[in-house]
């Protein structure tokens, strides 16, 4: 800990966590909200609202929503620690360590985040990040780390400290449900949810997908996540969330500062640099005519110069495929998605998220002339032998077909799938001109009262 930046008798600590939920129960913000409280009982004073960090959705081993999370505060020296020690041991409690897949991580940073760390962070979210990398990045920078079996997670936790937000990001209120609720359904009234989404869009976002005709901001898991409300402002997730009517006890709220929402994961790039489970954004023209596959899936193929790749709209994106099936060969886009390795049956393709038609061809159709006599259509009497009309038997051996525009069914604008099929990080249509940037850190400090609420209830023992 010798980079320790003295404030008087203050430090300026970050600590990272992640890789500590399961698809059997769990929740990594859980975790950090527990932390946030135990540190405001040591005397810890934020410079942030918790961050919740969503890294590669794309990586292959990662945890459920692919989260890391931070917390930012001061602390006076001697404390630093018994609050270390004090989250050692709520991440050994906390953590679903039966679980094989879950390696849980824990990274204390004293000192602002070096240039080296923000880089690591900025390739977690948008490329792939070896351990063994991770792990030289935290000892060169005196990171001190705690992790409970492999180390997995130093990645996650790492990536939560050097990642401060100064660019886009938003906020989410997620409120967390009361032990003896857990296993059961979540007694969220939907009519008060459509309510809220009424009075506060376009401040906040994805509450609903009307077209499923699905609330979206409860999820179906065994994790103590009651329901999350996703916004512009913290203000704004806080109003919400009193508008929403609750049918069971709520344990505790924390409102979480994150990349949710921003596209940070998206980078652009080119067909050749398109490597499996790599997000990306890349410009080409459509090289071949959609075509539905089975599941229901829409696949065509794109090129730009640098060679050829499919790009898929799965059945989870609803309407969207429409769009992806009106497409025509010659169209120029711009394609949005995560690069699924090859299986058995398909080969290397982009998982759609999105989709930008930069420039519609011109769709030209020939159509058989028409009977001068009676107007009907006319038939094909062969190659080179003219037409001629089935109603009325009239000949026309020199007709030709006629060339038209048919008109397109797209514009020239950009498609998003309906909200239950965007990723944590798709920027959905409501926040496009709505992008923020954080500002400089250091923060001033935050009273516990703006981002946690605890229900006397069920307050944790220390």
């Amino acid at each position: 800990m010798e980079k320790g930046a003295l404030m008087g008798r203050e430090l300026t600590v970050h600590v990272g966590f992640d890789d500590t939920d399961s698809a059997r129960g769990g929740c990594t913000t859980y975790l950090a909200s527990l932390a946030a409280e135990r540190l405001v009982e040591l005397g810890a004073r934020f410079l942030d609202y918790p961050n919740l960090v969503r890294l590669n959705p794309n990586v292959p081993w990662k945890t459920r929503g692919n989260g890391a999370l931070c917390l930012r505060f001061k602390l006076e020296d001697d404390r630093l620690g018994e609050a270390v020690e004090v989250l050692v041991k709520l991440l050994e409690k906390e953590a679903v360590l039966e679980d094989p897949y879950t390696n849980p991580a824990l990274a204390v940073l004293v000192g602002w985040p070096s240039v080296e760390l923000r880089r690591l962070a900025m390739k977690a979210v948008t490329g792939i990040v070896k351990v063994e990398e991770a792990l030289k990045v935290a000892e060169e920078e005196g990171v001190e780390l705690h992790c409970l079996k492999e180390a997995r997670g130093v990645v996650g936790a790492l990536a939560a400290l050097g990642e401060t937000l100064e660019g886009d990001h938003t906020y989410e209120l997620i409120a967390y449900r009361a032990p003896q609720s857990l296993g059961s359904p979540r007694k969220v009234d939907a009519s008060s949810v459509v309510e809220m989404d009424r009075l506060t869009r376009p401040l906040t976002f994805n509450n609903l997908d009307f077209e499923a005709f699905r609330v979206l901001i409860t999820p179906h898991g065994p994790d103590p996540v009651l329901y999350g409300v996703r916004g512009e402002t913290a203000e704004a997730v806080r109003h919400a969330s009193t508008l929403i009517k609750v049918e069971e006890p709520v344990e505790r709220w924390t409102i979480f500062r994150t990349n949710q929402g921003t596209d940070a994961h998206l980078k652009p790039a080119t067909v050749a640099d398109a490597h499996e489970h790599l997000p990306v954004a890349i410009k080409g023209t459509v090289a071949s005519k959609p075509r539905t596959i089975p599941g229901g899936h829409v696949v065509f193929t794109l090129s730009d110069g640098t060679g050829n790749i499919d790009c898929a709209a799965y059945e989870p994106t609803g309407s969207f495929r429409k769009i992806v099936l009106a497409l025509q060969p010659g169209d120029e886009v711009v394609v949005y998605g995560g690069v699924r390795p090859p299986g058995p049956s398909n080969p290397k393709t982009i998982n759609l998220e999105k989709l930008l038609i930069v420039k519609l061809t011109s769709l030209r159709i020939a159509i058989n002339p028409t009977c001068k006599r009676c107007g009907a259509k006319l038939e094909s009497m062969g190659k080179g032998k003219g037409y001629r009309c089935r109603k009325c038997g009239e000949q026309y051996p020199h007709a030709k077909k006629t060339w038209i525009t048919k008109p397109r069914k797209l514009v020239e604008t950009l498609y998003i799938p309906p909200p239950r099929a965007h990723r944590h990080l798709t920027k959905p249509y409501s926040r496009y001109g709505r992008e923020k940037t954080g500002g400089p850190l250091p923060l001033a400090p935050l009273s516990p009262s703006q981002f946690l609420w605890v229900n006397p209830s069920f307050k944790k023992a220390p």
